[in-house]
């Protein structure tokens, strides 16, 4: 890209992702913790930006420059943290994916049961009142994935996030398990479904199916985790977490 091109020239050279040694282009250099302190903030600051520029324009109509004016710094500051678009929109994901798993595991240290942590997960990827992520974040995933089709490093990145994903749906059904809450169902088996099952219906609600609303989406998916998993679920019970019954059907 142009805009690419006229930063790199203005950037010094350095791995993508990391502050450079010496500082950003203007800067006096990082020296002490304060310095690395203010480089990741500032960092984490292109990375929320980005993540509103791109689920409001789509990834597509996204320039490094758009990012960069809305939070008021040079394109080629941008460029001195991340290298390419490309990079800056993985890192986003990478970004945003940490801070939703960091919700996700306040919220479920609270409840005492495995079912009941499982529909809090669920709830998080279905109803906006649950889900820590503002609504427009799910059009930026299907920027990512469609990114991922066609880019190696995107795929890399699209790869580990799904196992991340499904390993935590089979840490929680290996730990209802253990507890005799639930039936002893593969695993891993079951995060595969319950994941795609997830993703399949959150690409619905994102792209505004009428058929597919949001608290739909959630029931639909408890009922098919109480079946496959043997448990007792009833909807409409109050907040999602105190409607899972860990009792054996």
């Amino acid at each position: 890209m142009t805009e690419q091109a006229q930063a790199v020239a203005a950037a010094p050279a350095g791995s993508a992702g990391t502050p450079r040694a010496g500082g950003p282009p203007g800067g006096h250099g990082n020296q002490g913790g304060d310095a690395q302190g203010t480089a990741e903030q500032r960092r984490e600051q292109m990375l929320r930006a980005a993540l509103e520029v791109i689920s409001e324009r789509g990834y597509p109509d996204t320039r490094i420059a758009d990012v960069a004016e809305r939070i008021g710094i040079s394109p080629a500051l941008v460029i001195y943290y991340f290298k390419t678009k490309d990079q800056l929109l993985t890192e986003a994901i990478r970004y945003s994916e940490d801070q939703w798993y960091a919700s996700c595991q306040r919220r479920m240290a609270s409840l005492p049961t495995a079912a009941g942590q499982l529909e809090e997960l669920v709830a998080m990827s279905c109803l906006p009142e649950a889900d820590p992520e503002p609504p427009g974040y799910w059009l930026l995933w299907l920027d990512f994935w469609a990114q991922a089709a066609r880019n190696a490093e995107v795929a890399s990145v699209r790869q580990k996030s799904d196992e991340r994903w499904r390993q935590m749906i089979t840490s929680l059904v290996l730990a209802g398990q253990a507890a005799d809450e639930f039936r002893g169902v593969d695993a891993a088996a079951f995060a595969i479904s319950l994941s795609a099952l997830l993703d399949g219906l959150a690409v619905q609600i994102a792209l505004g199916d009428p058929v597919v609303d949001q608290l739909g989406a959630f029931e639909l998916s408890m009922h098919f985790v109480a079946d496959q998993l043997g448990f007792r679920w009833t909807p409409g019970r109050g907040r999602p977490g105190a409607a899972a019954q860990a009792q054996q059907t």
